[in-house]
């Protein structure tokens, strides 16, 4: 058994320690709103927080991360970063075919979360490797400048 600490709430896992988060998180806890997208760590739909900082749940052992602090695309808007973001993707209309957009997001709020005034670099280097097959990226960019205005 592995102990977790998802979303605020502990959680006791049956799992391998080498089965990837994003699949314990998804088949056994139900939280299906971190997406499969690659499973090399190559696309960022599977990003989630770990004591704040954007992880890639598809490579990440599950025993690697017992101790820490998840938060996943469910609970990331009770927090300030979180919820800037996703108003301000609301408020822009970002998304389209919706797939990438948790793990972009979840990216997103971990770059406000610890820069609240990102440049045009920090939001390319926070964001690289989030890909989006729709193409959105300049109303990626522009809801971010957005959150990180409603956010001073």
């Amino acid at each position: 058994m592995i102990t977790l600490l998802v979303n605020g709430k502990t959680h006791e896992v049956d799992a391998a320690p080498d089965t990837p988060l994003l699949w314990v998180l998804r088949d056994h806890l139900n939280l299906t709103g971190t997406k499969y997208g690659c499973g090399m760590a190559l696309c960022g739909a599977c990003t989630v927080h770990l004591d704040g900082a954007a992880i890639r749940s598809c490579v990440t052992a599950v025993s690697a991360v017992a101790g820490g602090k998840i938060t996943t695309i469910e609970t990331v808007g009770a927090t300030r970063a979180g919820k800037a973001v996703q108003s301000a993707w609301e408020k822009l209309d970002v998304v389209q075919c919706g797939y990438c957009q948790s793990g972009q997001i979840m990216s997103a709020a971990a770059l406000l979360a610890k820069n609240a005034k990102p440049t045009d670099a920090d939001i390319d280097t926070a964001m690289a490797g989030n890909v989006c097959r729709c193409a959105t990226y300049v109303r990626i960019r522009a809801a971010i400048k957005v959150a990180a205005k409603a956010m001073a």
